[in-house]
């Protein structure tokens, strides 16, 4: 009988450690995923193979598209170019910078065809384009806003820290510069000025936040104002028409420099 009891037990465990973990803690934070054992998180092990839920990974590239070519000197610089003489961020954005940090997100400008691939990174560029004035700014004029949410536990901020917009897309908040440097090896708490200092960190988070909260809506066609609503959700229904039509301005200019069409919805 207790042999019996014993296998029985043992039978029982062995099924259930079969069983994946599946209730963890599935309330993950907008920009993380759940994966297949239900935990938060970002990287492979939690947006990869059996991810639920949140930014899950891309099924991996569908065409070559050339983005060093697509994104060349002549298109940087025809950027860079526009930006004021006395500018603080000249110089700090590079091309180079761009291409070193893309080689991280090997599915940025790679889903759907060519003309997908050029579209996406217009639409990149058109944000990047808005929210530096031309490269111009490593962050944001005004620092008066700490972006410290006290109430996120995950990511708790350092008090003598400030977490406002620095970057090409001008990363803010603790709860995105705390998973950001977990995912890039930086300390995005302790340590937010390096996305102002590093050039190429600076686009990693760039790529990271596009990644984790745009790229998926942009992918499965929801068009470009899909991705203004994420990237600055305020200006949207009404919110400040002007800076939208900045946006879509950039974009269409950024889709003729490709010779691709601009696709539908392009406000939000």
């Amino acid at each position: 009988m207790k042999t019996t009891l014993l296998f029985t037990g043992i039978f029982l465990a062995g099924i259930l450690l079969l069983q994946p973990v599946t209730s963890q803690n599935c309330n993950c934070a907008q920009n993380l995923c759940c994966s297949k054992y239900g935990y938060c998180g970002t990287g492979d092990a939690y947006c990869g193979n059996g991810c639920q839920g949140g930014p899950c990974f891309q099924p991996p590239p569908t065409n070559n598209a050339d983005i060093p070519g697509i994104v060349s000197p002549a298109f940087f610089n025809g950027i860079v170019a526009k930006a004021t003489g006395n500018c603080l961020g000249r110089g700090f954005y590079t091309r180079d910078a761009f291409l070193n940090a893309v080689k991280s997100y090997p599915r940025f400008g790679t889903s759907g065809s060519v003309a997908d691939s050029k579209r996406e990174i217009a639409a990149f560029f058109a944000h990047v384009t808005h929210e530096t004035g031309f490269f111009c700014y490593r962050e944001e004029i005004d620092r008066s806003n700490k972006y410290c949410d006290q109430t996120n536990n995950q990511y708790p901020c350092n008090p003598s820290k400030s977490y406002h917009g620095r970057g090409p897309l001008q990363i803010t908040w603790n709860y995105n510069y705390g998973p950001a440097g977990q995912s890039l090896g930086f300390d995005g708490l302790n340590d937010p000025e390096i996305v102002a200092r590093d050039p190429v960190i600076s686009f990693k988070t760039a790529l990271w936040f596009w990644m984790n909260r745009v790229h998926q809506d942009f992918a499965s066609g929801k068009g470009f104002g899909a991705t203004i609503r994420v990237v600055n959700g305020m200006e949207c229904n009404g919110g400040n028409p002007s800076t939208v039509n900045a946006r879509v301005r950039y974009y269409t200019d950024y889709c003729n420099q490709f010779g691709v069409e601009t696709g539908p919805n392009l406000r939000c």
